[in-house]
This record gives structure tokens, sequence and C-alpha cells, in this order.
């Protein structure tokens, strides 16, 4: 497995990266990969563990020394189809998962040397497309049995193409304009260009799947028709409710959650990059959110928040600060709270940080303050860190804020869907389906629609377990009937 003892002899090498002050001025993918040569040497760090932790670490079980060794030996046909059995989408993830599997590898012990394997899994998916070795992979036989999939995020297409290889008639339906979910509209297109996410829905067009855009389930068609219309039903809406912050001003213009800002973004460079005018999301009636010239904060210490100071760069905000109700967590893995192999709690500096801005730990934001219906400030204090984060007398401040941005996260999937179907929810608002099947005969939940928020890797995970649970309930269908 790999090349023996090239852990101590060979250094970690991570992904090459634009400059920052480059990159800002555009939005194409800043990441970039090393050369093949390079790569292999990676690839030859992996070791020959008795127990490969990794795979402890991946919600997939993806078999990460399998393919780290081929890559090793040269052999990228092979790795691509060891890769794809585990992963429908490892473009997805291998750009956007923050890769537990490093962080649960047994060279991890020794913080900051774990395998590269976020690095290698996008380069041998990528070389894969290029050289043409990823193809439809069309049924050999029908069932005629028809599946609904309400939601065209990675949970829902994972679904939608296991069911379409077992040979079911799969329609997924989207009330986006578009395929991808979170991953088209809310994560940047200088994470992951929106081409690679039109490449794999026509792969699922060509292996049989219809996608319907436009179309909100509950609202332009009723979820008891699409559940006489259909032998069975998915929901994989995701957890679209965001977390609010009930403070004075909250009412102000410019104040907005995370996602409408990012969606109107990604919609806007899209049609850029089509030379369209006028977004579909920006009517006559409603003016652009946007950060050009103006002071913004975000309210949010993660990915979403990360998303929205790179945006605002990108479109030369005046200023940039990103704030936390958290403490700031240490600098280094801490063993007594986070030991190997879970995931470390550790001060991690995103992207967009890297490209300017400015952020704080421990903020409690008490009011935003405006005039004439119009956000200008923001006013906060510090906190004790921990909960309930009690503001510290004494410590207040205000800023200058004509734009903030609520990224703290989401709740829960909307209800309205889940009522009309009539599927019993859990304790957070989600749909209870604790082996994919509802409380409902025929409807089945899977990704944060089931488990509420959580990653890309764990969504594609939670489609293709859902899409065995179908295929298993669809087998028997004709004893039920």
């Amino acid at each position: 497995m790999g090349e023996l003892g090239a852990f101590l002899k060979i250094e970690r090498a991570d992904a090459l990266e634009r400059d920052p002050q480059e990159r800002v001025h555009d939005v194409g993918e800043f990441v970039r990969p090393r050369p093949l040569i390079e790569l292999r040497s990676q690839g030859a760090r992996c070791m020959e563990c008795g127990v490969p932790f990794c795979h402890h670490g991946c919600p997939l079980g993806n078999l990460i020394p399998d393919w780290n060794d081929l890559i090793y030996r040269d052999r990228w046909r092979e790795a691509i189809d060891q890769l794809h059995r585990t992963n429908n989408f490892p473009e997805f993830t291998g750009r956007l998962c923050p890769a537990p599997c490093e962080a649960a590898c047994v060279l991890e012990i020794r913080e900051g040397n774990a395998v590269t394997i976020k690095q290698i899994e996008v380069s041998i998916i990528d070389r894969a497309w290029a050289q043409g070795w990823v193809v439809p992979r069309p049924p050999t036989h029908r069932s005629g049995r028809t599946v609904a999939v309400i939601g065209s995020g990675p949970a829902g297409l994972a679904c939608a193409q296991q069911l379409a290889r077992a040979g079911h008639s799969v329609t997924v339906l989207e009330r986006d304009e578009a395929g991808g979910g979170l991953v088209r509209f809310g994560v940047p297109e200088f994470k992951i260009e929106k081409r690679l996410v039109e490449r794999r829905l026509a792969q699922l067009a060509a292996e049989g799947v219809e996608f319907r855009y436009g179309v909100n389930v509950g609202v332009d068609i009723a979820a008891d028709e699409l559940r006489t219309a259909y032998d069975a039903v998915v929901v994989a809406t995701g957890s679209r409710v965001p977390r609010d912050l009930p403070v004075p001003g909250r009412e102000l213009d410019g104040v907005h959650f995370a996602m409408e800002y990012l969606y109107e973004r990604a919609r806007a460079i899209a049609a850029a990059a089509a030379d369209t005018p006028n977004p579909p999301a920006t009517t006559a009636a409603q003016s652009p959110i946007t950060a050009a010239g103006k002071h913004v904060i975000v309210i949010g210490g993660g990915d979403t928040g990360a998303d929205c100071v790179a945006n605002a760069h990108r479109e030369s905000a005046a200023s940039v600060t990103q704030i936390e109700v958290l403490d700031e967590p240490p600098a280094k893995r801490p063993d007594d709270l986070t030991p190997w192999p879970r995931w470390p709690l550790k001060l991690r500096t995103s992207y967009a940080l890297k490209e300017g801005g400015e952020r704080d730990f421990a903020i409690s934001t008490t009011h935003f303050s405006g005039a004439h219906g119009k956000v200008e400030r923001i006013h906060w204090a510090h906190n004790n860190g921990s909960p309930p984060y009690t503001p510290i007398a004494g410590t207040e401040e205000s800023r200058p804020a004509e734009l903030i941005l609520l990224a703290m996260g989401f709740l829960h999937p909307e209800q309205g869907l889940l009522g009309q179907l009539g599927v019993e929810r859990d304790g957070r608002g989600n749909a209870s389906a604790p082996g994919y099947a509802t409380s409902v005969d025929g409807v089945f939940a899977a990704g944060d629609a089931r488990r509420g928020q959580s990653l890309v890797v764990w969504a594609i995970n939670e489609g293709r377990e859902c899409a065995t649970t179908v295929d298993r309930w669809l087998s028997d269908y004709a004893s039920r009937a």
C-alpha cells in the first residue's frame, strides 16, 4: 500500500491556491491541482494502516487507501472506478467537503501531516472527466415503477441516480430554475464552477432521470396529487429554514439571510456569464442585494459566512467583518476535547479571510440601528464565550453596517410540504425517518431534510442509502398491492 516509509520521506503538500489579491477580481475557481507526478508522491504517503481510520472519518466509506495506492502506481482508470463505487459526485465532495477523512488519517496523529486525500480525490475525478471515462450508465432493464424525488441537491441527485440505475423511472422536481440545490445556488462559482453541476445533471438525464424545474411541490402541485401519480416519493428538500436573529432593528432594510444574498449573487454571476441582463431573482419591485461599496457585517463563522465574505470581496465592499457568538477556539487540536481521530475543534482561517476582512469571536449582537428604514449600524457586546453567551457589561461597541448577512445555520426543512404529506417530524422539525421511510407508506426522506443541516458528503451518503431502502420497498410493491 503506497511506498514503504514514504510518509517519513515525503512532506504533505496541500493543493495550490491562486493568490488572494488576484482571485478577488474574478469568479474562477481559486484552488488548483498539483502536477500528476506530485500527486503520485502524495498518494505514496498513504500507510498500510492496520485499521484505516479514514474510513471511519468518511460518511461514504470511500475506499481511500485503495485509490491512494492506485494513484501512486499511476493506475488512474482503476482509481475512478474505486471512487465511483461509493461516491456519485466526487467533484462535489473533492471541492466542498471539509475532509473529515483527513482529520481521521493515522498520519494526522502528528497534527497537520495527514495524506492529502481531498486533493487526490478531486484530481482523480477531474482527470476521469478529461479522459472521457465518466459516461452515462443507463439501466439494462426497467422495473415499471415510478419515483418522485423532491429536491435536486446532492441527496436528491444521488438518490435519483441510484434508483434510475436500478431500473426505476425517476422524476426530480425542483422549484428553482436549475438543478443542484445549494451546490448550484448557495456555494459560489469560485468554489465549484456550475458547469460541473450541469455536467452531472446531463449524465443523470442520459441515464433516464427526468428533471422538472420551476415546480414547487405543495404549491404548484399538491402533495396528494404527487403521491397518486408516483409509486414512491422521496423528500430531499434540504434544511432550508434559516436561524434568525430577533433583535431590535431586524426589520431594517439591509438585514438579510445569507442565502438570500448568495442565491442572488449566483444568479447574477450566471446571468453575466450567459450575457443575460436580468437575473431571474431580480424584478422591478425588488432591489438587488449588493455589497458593493458598503460596510458589510457577516454574523456567523461557518462556511456559509465565509462564502458571504468572499462574495463581498468580489463586489468591492468598503469593509467586511465576520463575527461569531462562540469563543475563539484553540490554535491546535485540544486532545482533551476532540482527540484524534475525531474532527478537531481548533482555529481555522477560511479562504475568504485570507482574501481580507476582519473577524471577531464571542460577540453578542444587541441591536441594529438606522434611518429612513435602512440599516446603518450594528451594536454588539463581547460575551463570556459559552451558553447562554451573556453580554459583558462595559464591552459594548457599534460599527457602521450597511449590509448585514445572517449566516447562523439552519433549523429544519420547510414545514408546509411535510405537513401536506402527513409526515411525522422529530423534535427538531426534521422528517422523522429513522430508516429513511417516513410515517407515511411510500414516502421517504433523505439528506438534510431527514438528519438536519450537515455536510455534502453526508447528503450523498443519505441519498444512496435512501435509494437502497426505496428500491427494496418497490421490489415488494406488487405483493402489497
